[in-house]
């Protein structure tokens, strides 16, 4: 395939990072939720839980699984998932069914995360542009969660009439954007992967992957990926609260706070690229995670609405680079397993989850609470940084 069918055949897989950003719609989403269905804090943060559980339970398996129906196809079967639980809330709308949306929205994504970047190297071979097509596909993503909070006031108030009630359509328009990028997808011929092993038993695979947790470079590294998606996933979904429950703000109003996580996010990923070209990934995790710290207790102890943002902001910018160096920390510790580290780290994902203790938290104790506990999972990813074994 010469360079130039490459990149065009690369663009219906870059978009499907638009559609892995939708996991982030959780957090401004919980608020309309709560408020629909009456639901507690504690309820409200069970939502990102229900969504990221699936990368624990699913990120092996269907790891093991592509080696035998082929990425492209893996893909695929993400997105039909994603697109029935899209539609669900159409059919009948109440809690059940919304919980049952946001957990096919969950398998859909596990799925995706785990096939997607192995097919992007399916249609680029070059290793310098490969590097560049990730790096793209991270941003598309960024895109698409700050995009995220758009959806749901387009559902509120061009297709519900400034009802919050309706606030649930935003599921059908991610439902369409998901089939456009399926059928995309479908008719744009990608040849299969070659040289995978199949022949290897499902359950002897699994076994290899889980092994290596008796690893303890790659058990710290493991938890590291599981609380900096924690942080991640935590921080989006108290950063709406911390605006409505400090200052009274709107539900519309307090979207706001994840835009601005998010814009940071984007921000500190693009300086990470530049900065870690001219020191130590190590280093450079260091000084950022250290902030991260700071800003967390600043923002758990202190309220004034500016501060409060700057602190959401600084959060999202310190730890947008933590992902991928502690990813890429625990494939270089064994290089010689990195597809079955690949499966666990999208194993880990399922930090997501964390963001109930911290919905817990700020309904026994308010905001202070839920920012205590965020600073506790940036606690661990500090110690991370400070006695991981590098090579």
């Amino acid at each position: 395939m010469n360079k130039k069918n490459s990149v065009w055949t690369a663009l219906p897989v870059l978009f499907g990072f638009f559609v892995m950003g939708f996991c982030d719609i959780v957090g401004i989403s919980s608020d309309y939720a709560a408020a629909a269905f009456g639901w507690s804090s504690t309820m409200a943060g069970l939502i990102p839980s229900v969504v990221f559980i699936w990368f624990f339970l699913l990120g092996v398996p269907f790891g093991v699984m592509m080696n035998r129906i082929g990425r492209k196809n893996t893909v695929l079967l993400s997105m039909v998932i994603t697109v029935v639980g899209m539609v669900l809330p159409l059919l009948h709308y109440d809690s059940t069914m919304t919980l049952l949306a946001y957990a096919l929205l969950g398998i859909g994504n596990a799925i995706l995360q785990v096939s997607l970047n192995p097919l992007l190297q399916n249609v680029i071979t070059d290793e310098r542009l490969l590097t560049s097509s990730l790096t793209a596909g991270q941003v598309v993503k960024a895109i698409s969660s700050f995009v995220g909070p758009f959806i749901v006031l387009a559902a509120v108030n061009l297709f519900g009439g400034g009802d919050e009630g309706k606030w649930y359509l935003s599921f059908p328009i991610m439902g369409a954007i998901t089939l456009i990028s399926g059928l995309w997808l479908l008719f744009t011929p990608i040849e299969r992967e070659k040289g995978i092993v199949k022949s290897e038993k499902f359950a002897t695979a699994m076994g290899s992957s889980l092994g290596l947790l008796s690893d303890k470079t790659i058990l710290l590294l493991f938890f590291g990926i599981f609380f900096a998606v924690g942080t991640d996933v935590s921080t989006n979904f108290l950063s709406s609260k911390v605006m409505i429950s400090r200052f009274a703000y709107t539900k519309e109003a307090a979207g706001v706070a994840p835009q601005v996580y998010f814009v940071c996010r984007t921000i500190g990923a693009f300086l990470g690229m530049f900065f870690m070209a001219r020191m130590s990934e190590i280093r450079y995790f260091r000084l950022n995670i250290v902030g991260c710290l700071v800003f967390a207790l600043v923002l758990a102890f202190i309220s004034h609405p500016l501060l409060n943002f700057i602190c959401i902001g600084g959060i999202g910018f310190c730890c947008s680079c933590v992902f991928p160096i502690v990813y890429g920390l625990a494939l270089k510790s064994r290089p010689d397993k990195g597809n079955e580290i690949s499966g666990l780290m999208i194993m880990a994902v399922a930090g997501g989850t964390v963001s109930f203790l911290v919905g817990a938290a700020n309904e026994q104790a308010g905001i202070m609470g839920g920012a205590l506990v965020i600073a506790l999972e940036i606690a661990y990813l500090t110690y991370c940084a400070f006695f991981v074994k590098t090579a």
